[in-house]
């Protein structure tokens, strides 16, 4: 498979990891729409929001839970913080790998875009 996500999960590219469990991995994104913007990640490949089976609900879960983790250890929980999920190409999608973008450290307008 040729999904840089997946790459980057299984460490063949490097990147700046900022957190990772059995089922998630969370980096940096390297060209960052905040002070704080990291890329979470299921190490398991599903290209869209749309490709997600019931089965798969308790992995989309622990996206968000690792969110929360992050959240924390970047002091974001208040002030506040963002979580963005883009599903093809027109809302924005350029990786097919399902990922969340974690955004904070400055003030979010709304709407977004």
């Amino acid at each position: 498979m040729d999904c840089i996500f997946c790459k980057i999960a299984a460490k063949q590219i490097p990147s700046a990891i900022v957190y990772e469990n059995e089922d998630v991995i969370a980096f940096r994104d390297i060209n960052p729409q905040a002070p704080v913007h990291i890329i979470i990640i299921p190490k398991q490949h599903i290209a869209t929001l749309n490709d997600i089976k019931p089965e798969d609900a308790q992995l989309v879960g622990k996206i968000v839970l690792a969110a929360q983790a992050i959240a924390k250890d970047n002091n974001l929980q208040n002030p506040g913080y963002r979580l963005v999920l883009n599903c093809n190409k027109d809302a924005g999608q350029t990786v097919f790998h399902i990922h969340c973008h974690l955004l904070g450290g400055r003030l979010m307008g709304w709407p977004p875009g």
